[in-house]
């Protein structure tokens, strides 16, 4: 990163920043970016760990001032990225996403971590809160600081992963709660909350394997400041997202099967519906006719003055209704 012993012409604290001296024995000590300018971290094993507010002007500042590499500085600050690990000089830009948990927004609307790592120095930006990094200040705040820019690295993966389960273990448990419905011909099955499933299901997926190659490179690289213990860390979370990935997969198409499901009873049912009506308009077809034609207003309708008349046609109604039904029964339409 930028040479610390030369501090920059304005002010550089910047809100919400979090700044952490690590003395490398699991230990931390919490300090501003003016306090950072001069900063000791000549010890063995010592580093730093800067997060800045990406939408912030002054954290875009602060990154130009340190003297940052520009093809990692854009990196840092690209509008859009997918998560992904690329090793530029003696360090890595590694880009992750995690689940959003904010209050009021939707899991599937992934937040994003950019981090640029080296053997002394970790840099991070985030556009909006990450439950993550909030759990990893947790435990440096409470004496359990990493060891090592490997360490805070292999961490903060296991935590997204931990923050993720939740999430997919409930699109589960809902898509279980339909399929149960499905199964006991339960009409009310909720369509939206099957469509919003598969949209969740679908848009969380288009993260996780990327993010399990980006951590798989990671974990392959021929990288200093990887011990075997972390890159064991890194590798347990790729395959932890392999694992969410997959049941993604699983929720998407049993969503689908479901929606079949779901529209081929619809359908059953309409179809059961349109034939009893087809029945009885077929029933009522001929005996229509009959009584239209015995109501025309012309000359020679029989029985015009016999008292019996009426009796009789309805008797021959009776009776073409009632051969009909046989006839129909006999075809097997109902």
């Amino acid at each position: 990163m930028a040479d610390k012993a030369t501090p920059p012409a304005h002010p550089t604290e910047i809100p919400g920043s979090t700044v952490f001296l690590f003395d490398g024995q699991g230990h931390a000590r919490k300090l501003t970016l003016d306090e950072l300018v001069t900063a000791d971290t000549s010890p063995p094993g010592a580093f730093t760990w800067v997060h800045l507010n990406r939408m912030n002007a002054k954290s875009l500042s602060w990154l130009k001032d340190c003297g940052i590499d520009l093809h990692v500085y854009e990196a840092l600050t690209a509008e859009e990225t997918r998560p992904r690990c690329t090793l530029h000089g003696d360090g890595v830009i590694l880009n992750l996403r995690g689940i959003n948990v904010n209050p009021g927004s939707e899991p599937e609307d992934m937040i994003s971590i950019r981090l640029w790592i080296e053997d002394c120095d970790v840099v991070s930006l985030g556009r909006r809160p990450l439950s993550a990094v909030k759990d990893l200040v947790a435990a440096i705040e409470a004496d359990r600081a990493p060891t090592s820019p490997g360490d805070l690295v292999s961490r903060l993966a296991m935590r997204l992963a931990d923050r993720m389960d939740p999430t997919v273990s409930e699109l589960n448990e809902q898509i279980d709660d339909i399929e149960e419905q499905v199964i006991d011909d339960i009409d009310d099955v909720s369509r939206p909350l099957l469509a919003d499933i598969r949209r969740t299901a679908i848009v969380l997926r288009r993260y996780m394997f990327p993010q399990r190659d980006a951590l798989s490179t990671l974990e392959i690289e021929d990288i200093d400041w990887l011990s075997a213990r972390d890159r064991s860390r890194i590798r347990e979370a790729a395959e932890r997202m392999m694992r969410l990935g997959e049941e993604l997969d699983a929720i998407r198409d049993r969503a689908q099967i479901v929606h079949d499901q779901v529209t081929d009873n619809r359908a059953e049912r309409m179809n059961r519906q349109m034939l009893v009506l087809s029945i009885v308009a077929a029933l009522f077809l001929p005996l229509g006719l009959l009584t239209g034609l015995l109501g025309i207003n012309v000359g020679g309708i029989p029985g015009t003055n016999d008292p019996w008349a009426f009796a009789i046609v309805c008797g021959i109604l009776v009776g073409v209704g009632g051969a009909q039904v046989w006839f129909f029964r006999k075809i097997g339409l109902f």
